[in-house]
């Protein structure tokens, strides 16, 4: 599957000046890593956005987003945020935002 290029290096822009980033191959797309946890990644025209069990709930009350379902299975915490409302003016570095609130309180891989 086809990863929209375009949003991946707007992400790639957001997220290049952090510590501990890197760009894998994931999910038929791209992800960005940090200290070797998921952080985000581009699958399809979508964000998917690792927000955490917690904020996940609350998190697909706001628009564009949906569960993290490819295989039949949801995984918890993880949702798809759809491209269109990302091309608002703060809406990438809002999930991005988002995402490292958890992904920085894990244990580096």
């Amino acid at each position: 599957m086809a990863y929209d290029e375009t949003l991946a290096e707007r992400v790639r822009e957001e997220v290049e000046g952090l510590p501990g980033i890197s760009a894998k191959r994931m999910f038929g797309g791209i992800a960005f890593l940090l200290n070797g946890n998921m952080l985000v990644g581009v699958h399809g025209d979508d964000l998917i956005a690792r927000v955490g069990p917690e904020a996940g709930e609350a998190c697909l009350a706001l628009p564009g987003a949906r569960p993290f379902d490819i295989t039949g299975k949801p995984m918890r915490g993880w949702l798809l945020v759809d491209g269109a409302v990302l091309d608002e003016d703060s809406g990438l570095s809002d999930w991005i935002g988002r995402a490292r609130e958890f992904v920085e309180g894990l244990p580096p891989k």
